[in-house]
């Protein structure tokens, strides 16, 4: 998806898509299930590209390791995003402890990708792939557990947050995202769909977080561009 992107967004923004260990390209790497050493690890990969101008995007689990990486540069005293951008997640003072209680075998991980949207039916009827997506949804869910928010450290950075309607994070776990931040540039966009409207959506996604990224650019406001 992310890489479709490219050609889709206005030719200022370039995307930088990251592969996590055990995905992908990187499929036979072990995942990494602990929230602080993925964030930790992310940091050094991805060195490079956070010098100079550079805005962190995340959907979902991504969102919550976007803004890890954004307080870890905090804390370390490194150069911070222009922007942080989060996408269908809950804001990480206001997670649900009880979330990935009951996802620990196979049959539920399935019935929570079912209720989740967005995986195509062929996935389910191909075991081999199924296995993938269960190990890797597994591991996702492993990050998301061994999360713990610690202190109070809102970013001075602007904030902007995407979010579904009809996904099934509470609304105010997503407005709770404005007090993740101390600057004044704080955003929060709906769209229809569930928790994957970013595809559902997605030029409508893609022309706001053209628009909210030129806003935290420039300060000023911006005429999205129409998208094909």
């Amino acid at each position: 998806m992310y890489l479709r992107w490219r050609r889709l967004l206005p030719r200022w923004i370039e995307i930088v898509p990251v592969e996590l260990p055990g995905r992908g390209v990187r499929l036979g790497e072990d995942f990494v299930e602990d929230f602080d050493r993925m964030v930790a690890l992310l940091c050094v990969e991805q060195d490079a590209a956070m010098r100079g101008h550079f805005a962190l995007f995340g959907h979902s689990m991504g969102a919550l390791l976007a803004w890890g990486i954004a307080q870890r540069l905090h804390v370390t005293g490194m150069t911070l995003p222009r922007a942080l951008l989060v996408s269908g997640s809950a804001a990480p003072s206001q997670r649900d402890p009880e979330r990935f209680v009951d996802l620990s075998d196979d049959d539920a991980l399935i019935a929570d990708l079912r209720k989740q949207g967005g995986t195509p039916e062929e996935l389910f009827l191909s075991p081999e792939l199924l296995r993938m997506t269960l190990d890797t949804l597994a591991a996702d869910y492993s990050v998301c557990k061994s999360f713990m928010r610690v202190g109070d450290a809102s970013l001075p950075v602007p904030l902007h947050v995407l979010a579904g309607q009809k996904d099934d994070i509470e609304p105010w776990r997503i407005e709770a995202w404005s007090g993740e931040t101390v600057h004044n540039g704080f955003t929060l966009d709906w769209f229809e769909g569930g928790h994957f409207f970013i595809r559902q959506q997605e030029t409508r996604v893609l022309s706001t977080l053209a628009q909210r990224l030129a806003q935290s650019i420039t300060g000023g406001v911006y005429a999205p561009r129409a998208f094909a």
